[in-house]
């Protein structure tokens, strides 16, 4: 009986022995990738100071509340384009934002990329779909997880407005606040993968109005396929049509690539080039980066150094809108303010047109129902081009001004010659000053290497200018 015992137990001792060896193996088998590339190419290694760029934020911020703003919410631009833009939003660094089908290697790719493998802080990850939430990864002083309620509610952070999409969203948004460097620069969201066989409606929140928002506010948007996951369904159609007019900013990948043959490959790579032509209509089709982006080596026998290659130019491209970080913050609230311009002019001609056309007999409700369903009739649009230099790229969509003189009455705005005061000039003046002057001479002074201090305009530059009534000249 005791030999009986003692074979059982040498029996038992080999087993375990044989499966630590088998364990030993496969992590043998499994070494990780040198990560080297990564933190050259985002210098991560330099010790130098983060550059201080709150006087050229201060300085921004006071260009848009001073000049842009009070025109913005004279003639509610905000309830024509729902884009309100925070002092959050222009403090806020750079945000890269992580699409595509579930499972296709989002969350690895942010693990990868933070060096986040294997530690308490790495997202977690599986064949499965894992991330059903809207994932915010920022940085901080020590690792902390902040609810999405609480996020909404700090309106020193860029995410208050999120708050319109209601509590179960809010439910469904987390951030989480790691000590790593590249977060010092950046921001990175996760969001969670398209599943085509279930409805949008089921998520308990309008998943395609988030994901607009956060397209909206992206620097950098990179769409996650891999060779499993190329058939394009509503769901993905849709996000696509979101996307439209972002394309510089957009970057897709084909991520496991390691997991081919070369001949499979080009037929992979041929097959999402076909699956998503019908879907971005441009000439020149988005960067796509076919690589595997996880800390393990790369198969052998595959193209590891055109994978690395691949990987380090993602690099270079996100390395790039980090330090471009001033410019496109600037150039973007520049375009905001002539996209606010352009809407003031026309609601301006739509109230000059409907003052016109109104006699002491006229109903007024018939007379400006007449000019809003057929524009071009009074030429509201084509006055607008003829006479103050304005792209007819840049006007909005005729029928989006029904929506909005629904909401709002065309007799509760005033005319623009009438928005002057003799202390704080014209708001059109102001506007056109900082869309000529102010901000062009805020991003040249980056490149120069100034101080930003104030600027002064004599002139806007523009060719209508009303006058102030209350100035003496």
């Amino acid at each position: 009986m005791r030999a009986l015992v003692l074979l059982s137990c040498l029996l038992a001792s080999l087993l375990f022995s044989g499966q630590a060896e088998e364990t030993e193996d496969a992590n043998e088998e499994a070494p990780l990738r040198d990560r080297s590339h990564i933190e050259k190419t985002l210098m991560l290694n330099e010790d130098k100071p983060s550059d201080d760029y709150s006087a050229v934020l201060q300085r921004l911020r006071k260009i848009y509340h001073s000049s842009i703003k009070p025109l913005e919410q004279s003639y509610k631009y905000n309830e024509l384009r729902q884009h309100e833009i925070t002092d959050g939003e222009i403090t806020s660094k750079p945000m890269v934002l992580f699409l595509g089908p579930w499972s296709v290697g989002k969350s690895t790719m942010i693990n990868y990329l933070l060096g986040l493998e294997n530690t308490r802080y790495q997202l977690y990850t599986g064949a499965e779909p894992t991330t059903s939430e809207f994932t915010v990864l920022m940085h901080g002083p020590k690792l902390k997880t902040i609810e999405g309620i609480v996020m909404a509610a700090d309106s020193a952070r860029s995410f208050s407005p999120l708050e319109k999409f209601g509590q179960n969203f809010l439910e469904k948004l987390i951030g989480i606040e790691v000590p790593h460097k590249l977060l010092e620069r950046v921001t990175f969201v996760d969001t969670p993968g398209i599943i085509e066989n279930r409805k949008q409606q089921e998520r308990g929140y309008p998943f395609n109005d988030v994901c607009q928002w956060f397209i909206d506010r992206a620097d950098l948007i990179f769409v996650v396929f891999d060779p499993t996951k190329l058939d394009v369904g509503l769901e993905l159609e849709m996000l696509f049509r979101q996307l439209k007019g972002r394309e510089s900013q957009i970057r897709i990948i084909l991520n496991k690539a390691d997991n081919l043959a070369t001949q499979m490959l080009m037929r992979v790579y041929g097959a999402l080039f076909w699956s998503l032509a019908p879907l971005i209509n441009v000439t020149e089709p988005p960067r796509v980066y076919v690589s595997s982006f996880w800390p393990q080596e790369y198969k052998p026998d595959t193209h590891q150094e055109l994978f690395l290659q691949e990987e380090i130019s993602l690099l270079e491209d996100l390395n790039q809108v980090i330090e471009n970080r001033l410019e496109n913050k600037i150039a973007f609230i520049r375009q905001h303010a002539i996209r606010v311009r352009i809407h003031a002019l026309l609601v301006d001609r739509y109230l000059q047109t409907y003052k016109d056309k109104m006699t002491f007999f006229s109903d007024g409700e018939l007379v400006f129902k007449d000019i809003v369903e057929d524009p071009d009739k009074f030429y509201i649009f084509k006055t607008i081009l003829a006479k103050t230099n304005v792209s007819k790229f840049d006007l909005p969509n005729r029928e989006a001004y029904k929506d909005f003189f629904g909401i709002n009455p065309i007799s509760s705005f005033k005319l623009l010659s009438q928005q002057c005061s003799y202390m704080g000039g014209c708001f059109l003046e102001k506007i056109e000053r900082a869309i000529t002057q102010e901000l062009p001479g805020l991003l040249g002074s980056l490149g120069l290497g100034k101080n930003p201090g104030a600027l002064n305009c004599d002139k806007t530059g523009c060719r209508e200018t009303p006058k102030n009534r209350y100035r003496k000249h």
